[in-house]
């Protein structure tokens, strides 16, 4: 199918709808550190564009005749990470995705957030609004580490096909969830060079390393040294010796979000550290891809038009295999 990617950073999830066989016709992004890397990486088209002006978005995005818009607005005000703040105007990028989409009716949408955003009355929101339009909906929770990416990271998605029942593809997700997580090790094997590495907690009564043994935890936009005088705490591992830990470097950092390591960062650190926690990683948008184009290959479409549509749910904790 062909797609377009709105607020796109530096194009997690278009390679992973790539990586899945889908067409990605163009981008669009405001950011211009996010823009460079992503003109490096991808020979379609990137727009500097301010997605809040919904006429003239509409007009450039309506060019490429999408099959599938996909997208994950600005989620800051929803994230545990950030203060949760949704008078501060980011969230409002999630009404300007549903006014564009439901704009151009493309066959298909995909919208990335963060688990917070299920807490939000912007969510039921724009739900109602894709409902009236006529999409079916499947809102997910997936735990990255089930879906091929070596970090323990929670992400809310809603997928939508016009003329669809809800639900379309909650069993396809849990049948290719993998039974185990995923550790670092398991993705980059011996490479790292490290047992145990450090990640700055949000505060010094929390976990700061972790061993390679285990999923990542959330790759976030900050990335600090061990701290002088750090101590271990009871949260921490046993039995190490804190000369032999270090944080992860930027690029690193990239290849727990499952970016290639072919793929291209320029730019300062700061920006590089922002966009590369700002991601989706890319082999959680080729499981959502691949599920999508699963159910396609499968036929199941329904012909509900929600004159009377069932009752959507939204999942509390994230999709788990029955296995």
């Amino acid at each position: 199918m062909r797609c377009v990617d709105l607020f796109s950073g530096c194009g997690g999830l278009s390679l992973g709808f790539e990586k899945a066989g889908f067409e990605v016709a163009a981008a669009f992004e405001y950011w211009d550190a996010a823009i460079t890397v992503y003109q490096n990486n991808f020979s379609h088209p990137i727009h500097k564009q301010d997605l809040s002006e919904e006429t003239a978005s509409i007009e450039k995005i309506a060019c490429y005749a999408p099959d599938l818009i996909m997208g994950g607005p600005p989620c800051q005000d929803f994230s545990s990470a950030g203060k949760r703040d949704i008078t501060q105007g980011r969230a409002d990028m999630t009404y300007h995705f549903a006014n564009i989409v439901c704009s151009i009716r493309p066959r298909w949408f995909v919208m990335e957030n963060v688990e917070q955003i299920k807490k939000s009355p912007i969510l039921q929101d724009v739900i109602d609004q894709f409902k009236k339009s006529g999409y079916g909906l499947t809102p997910v929770i997936l735990d990255a580490s089930l879906c091929h990416v070596p970090q323990a990271r929670t992400r809310f998605f809603l997928i939508g096909q016009l003329g669809d029942s809800h639900h379309q593809l909650t069993e396809i997700f849990r049948k290719n969830l993998s039974n185990k997580a995923m550790t670092v090790r398991d993705y980059l094997g011996e490479t790292l060079g490290i047992e145990h590495y450090y990640r700055h907690p949000r505060n010094y009564n929390r976990r700061g390393v972790f061993t390679i043994d285990e999923p990542s935890p959330t790759i976030r936009g900050v990335n600090r040294p061990v701290p002088k005088g750090y101590k271990l705490n009871t949260c921490d591992p046993e039995g190490i010796c804190l000369d032999t830990v270090r944080p992860l470097s930027t690029i690193e950092r990239s290849y727990l979000q499952t970016f290639p390591r072919e793929f291209l960062f320029q730019g300062t650190k700061t920006n590089l550290e922002q966009m590369i926690g700002n991601a989706v990683p890319v082999n959680l948008g080729l499981f959502v891809a691949k599920g999508i184009t699963e159910y396609i290959q499968a036929g199941a479409i329904s012909t509900c038009l929600f004159d009377d549509p069932p009752h959507l749910t939204i999942p509390e904790r994230p999709l788990k295999n029955r296995a």
